[in-house]
């Protein structure tokens, strides 16, 4: 029979870190997750619906990445681990089929449900860390921080309008601002980041895999959309800008940002601080900036002729949030002074574009096709200055 003790990993052995088949089947319920986003996000383009889809673009990424802290110190091949596994899979299920009326009728299930899958989660980490009194303590704050934000998701799910909107937006607040505050708890003191020893290559890996369900997302809405249209000169144009622009996306992150970060985290003496700020908080950017894209894709194929300023802002905003994402990310793990310059390059081009869109009102074929360029451009910048400096000094000039 397990007991609690059992339940967890064993560091040192060999593949004691590796990402389970069990962490595997959870992620791909954030398949669903990620195409209900960019289909709401589609559906309601506007200022309120980026507001809202931002709302929830958070609550499913903060849901995912507290769940991938904890199956790094959870071992997944116990039963009593892969059943919470699989009832935050139904949950997460169930949580993704409401995000499209999350602000409507089906407020008050994703709120509640929300909730107590974060709650729920944190509670099991607190029994399975019974005799490990720092992380128990750990979890402990987490719980009742959690338990705050819970009573705000839940008071939302009760409201309509923006009354939700501002209660769900508090929980958020409450949510993300706690590890900067190491879930402070009055007569509990207060979290440290050597109680987040993590294993740096299992949530690395981790973060790459959402990162690649993502992509895989973005893929599928342009194959799932140039499939329903005519083969005519622009939807062809429209197919590759938007194949060549996710090729060069997964090149920018995955050439050498990704296996970089990796080394960096494995080896730190601290991996819980360069966990919290790069893959907790700078990976969302990263993400976010996927699913946007996937929505510009999307436009771009049906609609080439026009774009509106909503349109405008898809196109161009999705390629400066994945590269903003990355060069943080680049810049936290691999300690440099600046950010990649091509990064940088790339920002500045599409900060172009945008006054460009202002001025000139291209088409919406001409912006997708325009950013597409801009994202190969930093690629094949990046990777060109990276195999330079490996000659002289590592990462120089890029």
């Amino acid at each position: 029979m397990e007991t609690n003790g059992s339940w967890l990993r064993t560091r040192g052995q060999r593949d004691s870190g590796k990402v389970s088949m069990t962490e595997l089947f959870f992620d791909l319920v954030f398949v669903f997750a990620v195409t209900q986003l960019s289909h709401t996000l589609l559906e309601h383009l506007d200022l309120g619906g980026f507001l809202r889809t931002s709302v929830l673009f958070l609550a499913v990424w903060w849901l995912w990445i507290f769940t991938s802290w904890c199956t790094n110190w959870l071992n997944p091949d116990t039963t009593a681990v892969r059943l919470l596994l699989f009832a935050l899979m139904l949950g997460g299920l169930v949580l993704s089929s409401s995000i499209p009326q999350a602000f409507g009728a089906a407020g008050l299930a994703f709120g509640l449900l929300f909730a107590i899958m974060q709650v729920g989660r944190s509670l099991f980490m607190v029994r399975a860390f019974r005799g490990h009194r720092e992380q128990r303590d750990n979890f402990l704050r987490v719980a009742l921080w959690l338990l705050v934000s819970g009573a705000f998701w839940l008071a939302g799910g009760l409201m309509e309008g923006q009354a939700r909107v501002l209660c769900w937006c508090v929980a958020l607040g409450i949510e993300y601002v706690s590890p900067a505050l190491y879930f402070r708890v009055p007569g509990l003191g207060r979290s440290r980041t050597s109680d987040w020893n993590v294993d740096g290559a299992h949530l690395a890996e981790r973060c790459m895999l959402f990162v690649i369900i993502a992509l895989g997302e973005s893929l599928l809405v342009t194959g799932a959309t140039f499939s329903q249209l005519a083969w005519t000169p622009p939807t062809m144009a429209a197919f590759l800008a938007a194949f060549l622009g996710s090729v060069a996306m997964w090149w920018i992150y995955f050439d050498s940002g990704a296996e970089h970060g990796s080394h960096r985290i494995a080896g730190s003496d601290d991996p819980g601080r360069i966990a919290r700020i790069a893959y907790t908080y700078v990976h969302l950017l990263i993400v976010a900036g996927i699913i946007v894209c996937a929505v510009a894709d999307e436009l771009v194929l049906m609609h080439p002729d026009h774009a509106t300023p909503a349109g405008v802002v898809a196109i161009l905003g999705g390629p400066a949030l994945y590269l903003a994402g990355n060069a943080l990310f680049k810049w936290l793990t691999w300690d440099r002074r600046f950010p990649p310059l091509s990064h940088l390059a790339g920002l500045v081009l599409l900060a172009l574009m945008a006054g460009w869109a202002v001025w000139a009102h291209p088409s919406a074929l001409a912006l997708g096709i325009g950013t597409t360029a801009v994202i190969v451009i930093v690629a094949v910048w990046e990777t060109r200055a990276l195999r330079r400096g490996r000659a002289a000094t590592p990462i120089a000039g890029s």
